[in-house]
């Protein structure tokens, strides 16, 4: 089995040759078909998450080992089963849901697996799918995809999840008022095409960078701000008709926060999604005296994933730009995505 692991946080990725495991118990093996490349690999990569004010959430803290095998965007193909294995069979094709938790929590017996406290998230707790193999812990994480292809598939699995869930959350305002998007990356397209599946009424997309504006305009966009400009807020309020009510942070840096905070009428919604990094200075008194709500959401459900896969079909979502490069690429990949040279999302593919 060949894979492309941190051997080093910070360090280029490296090659490393294993033993194709022999699924055990409930455990499927599965040929990796294609693995999205996700800016949350980055922060796992460099070793550890910002929390402003020089703190920092290190990926060691959290149990990380190295050599470790990031990737939890991944679709591929039934290639083993182990013994208790059933549901799926040989050559299904398949997208993976990577956030899996201990099973025997409250959230976990809630279905919420993605908020578990002791997580086996692939990619991150457990090998992921920088691979031509992935061990998947059992068949109820495997969801077929029939002939959709991989590369399209894979991204669905985070990048779609994480806005489609950010997206619920917005509830009657989705449908009832114009939504900032603030970030125009694979995240940023991902969510203007599910806004406009889920019947949303418009989208505003906030980028600094301006090719990313560029598709965010081509992808549907209502319309694009600079969000460095020094009339960023009056801007993204014009296009709103005046009135900000929701708004969906996908960059999650201090800049971007503080820009959506301003820009909020009294009773407005942020849901708080990218995890860029710093931190904000809110006095308390506004948060009662303007209504507002901040809310976090963290990826999603497997019942989630489920949903928008059956979105995705019965709308016939356009996929967002895709790169597919060969696996071998997977540290220029992680390079390109760190510099802002992509727009949209690279997959590698084995």
């Amino acid at each position: 089995m060949r894979s492309y692991d941190i051997a080093q946080y910070g360090a280029p990725l490296q090659r490393f040759d294993r033993p194709t495991p022999a699924p055990a118990g409930s455990e499927v093996l599965l040929r990796v078909a294609a693995a999205g490349v996700c800016h949350s690999d980055l922060h796992i990569w460099e070793g550890y998450f910002d929390l402003g004010g020089g703190n920092k959430l290190t990926m060691a803290s959290r149990g990380m080992k190295l050599p470790h095998t990031l990737g939890h965007e991944t679709a591929g193909e039934v290639a083993a089963l182990g013994p208790e294995a059933s549901g799926v069979s040989l050559g299904q094709r398949c997208l993976v849901y990577p956030w899996i938790g201990c099973g025997a929590c409250e959230v976990c017996r809630m279905g919420e697996e993605q908020l578990c406290l002791t997580p086996r998230f692939l990619g991150i707790q457990r090998p992921g799918g920088y691979s031509d193999h992935l061990l998947v812990p059992h068949p109820r994480y495997l969801l077929d995809i029939s002939d959709m292809p991989a590369t399209v598939a894979a991204p669905y699995a985070c990048s779609g999840l994480t806005t489609y869930a950010a997206l619920k959350k917005l509830g009657p305002l989705l449908a009832s008022r114009p939504v900032v998007i603030i970030g125009a990356g694979g995240l940023g397209l991902m969510c203007l095409g599910l806004h406009k599946a889920m019947k949303g009424k418009a989208a505003i997309v906030v980028d600094i960078d301006a090719r990313k504006r560029q598709a965010a305009k081509e992808a549907g966009a209502l319309a694009t701000v600079d969000g460095g400009a020094a009339d960023a807020v009056k801007a993204i309020k014009d296009a709103a008709g005046g009135t900000v009510w929701a708004i969906i942070d996908l960059v999650g840096s201090s800049a971007s926060a503080s820009l959506a905070i301003e820009c909020l009428t009294k009773g407005g919604k942020l849901v708080v999604v990218g995890l860029f990094g710093g931190d904000i200075t809110l006095p308390l008194p506004s948060i009662p005296q303007r209504a507002l709500t901040l809310q976090g959401s963290y990826v999603g459900s497997l019942a989630e994933l489920t949903e928008l896969l059956a979105l995705v079909r019965r709308a016939k979502v356009p996929p967002i730009p895709l790169r597919a490069r060969p696996l071998e690429d997977a540290a220029a990949a992680l390079d390109d995505l760190k510099a802002g040279r992509v727009v949209g999302r690279t997959v590698l593919t084995p």
